[in-house]
């Protein structure tokens, strides 16, 4: 069974950071708290660009690692 609990808890602060962050990227307007009313696209957008980001975090460090 899948969890979105963080793995550790003093990651959460940087977790919703980066996802507010995202959310600022792609124009959507994240609120502290709370984010029933967004739409699956305005969600589906917030973690794509999440995920784009940390592929090209990902990338990054494999060529600095050369």
């Amino acid at each position: 069974m899948a969890s979105n609990k963080t793995m550790i808890p003093e990651a959460k602060a940087a977790m919703d950071q980066f996802k507010m962050q995202a959310a600022s990227e792609v124009g959507v307007n994240l609120q502290n708290g709370y984010n029933g009313d967004l739409t699956a696209r305005q969600a589906g957008s917030i973690g794509g660009q999440m995920v784009k980001k940390m592929v090209e975090s990902y990338e990054n460090s494999l060529k600095n690692n050369k």
